[in-house]
């Protein structure tokens, strides 16, 4: 296969372009210029991969006529819903929308521990229940990450992003929080899946978090044996939780 990458300005990790045949560079919002761009270069499948800082919608966000008409329709401030608008345009021009995780399988969380530290039977409490509060804040498509110790929430992710969220939480909550990240009640999983890695253990060493619980299955591990290896010197547990939909 030849990979054309479309990039979004201030958002891709410009080294991208040493992976890929082509790329092109466009700002958040230029939606007609995506399209115009894989039609012709051929593209036939395409797929989401990385995601929008939230807060470029307030900054530097430069909607085309294509993008307006989108936003008009569904609004801006639902990421499920405006990713599925997204895909629904593309494929309207024969273009489909591929599951991100086509050639990532082995990154899936599997359930359990991931290193050699196992929960606590009061950590498992606060899983289970951070597993609950972080599924109703994604039914509402907030976020998808809570920061919870002894069964009390001390933050939950919004426009910020997980690593602020564990900052914020664990600075609050002091030594031994524990964080949880699922993906979202309903979500298409063809985009925006939850995804960790070795960066998130380090955030969590700045505030002394202790568990990170991710939803097995549906959460995308990077940088795994390095990851997996931070926690295990930091005393940090890496567990899977068996995905399941609340009620």
């Amino acid at each position: 296969m030849e990979v054309v990458a479309v990039a979004h300005r201030d958002e891709t990790d410009p080294s991208l372009a040493d992976e890929v045949d082509e790329i092109h560079w466009v700002y958040v919002g230029q939606l007609g210029k995506i399209i115009r761009i894989f039609k012709s270069a051929g593209v036939r499948q395409a797929l989401l991969a990385g995601g929008i800082t939230r807060g470029r919608l307030f900054k530097h966000f430069r909607p085309d006529l294509r993008a307006l008409g989108l936003i008009r329709r569904v609004g801006a401030g639902h990421d499920d819903r405006l990713l599925r608008a997204v895909a629904q345009e593309l494929e309207g021009e024969g273009i489909t929308i591929e599951p991100a995780t086509i050639f990532l399988e082995e990154l899936m969380a599997p359930a359990g521990p991931l290193g050699r530290h196992r929960p606590s039977s009061d950590q498992l409490k606060d899983i289970d229940y951070g597993f609950h509060m972080a599924k109703e804040v994604g039914r509402l498509d907030i976020g998808q990450c809570v920061v919870v110790r002894r069964q009390v929430v001390t933050a939950l992710e919004a426009v910020e992003g997980t690593d602020e969220t564990i900052r914020r939480g664990g600075r609050l909550a002091g030594e031994g929080a524990v964080v949880v990240k699922v993906c979202k009640p309903g979500q298409d999983l063809r985009f925006d899946l939850p995804a960790v890695g070795a960066n998130t253990i380090e955030v969590m060493q700045e505030v002394g978090a202790k568990v990170l619980a991710v939803e097995s299955g549906k959460t995308l591990i990077f940088d795994r044996q390095d990851m997996v290896s931070l926690a295990d010197r930091a005393g940090i547990i890496i567990w899977g939780v068996e995905g399941r939909e609340e009620g």
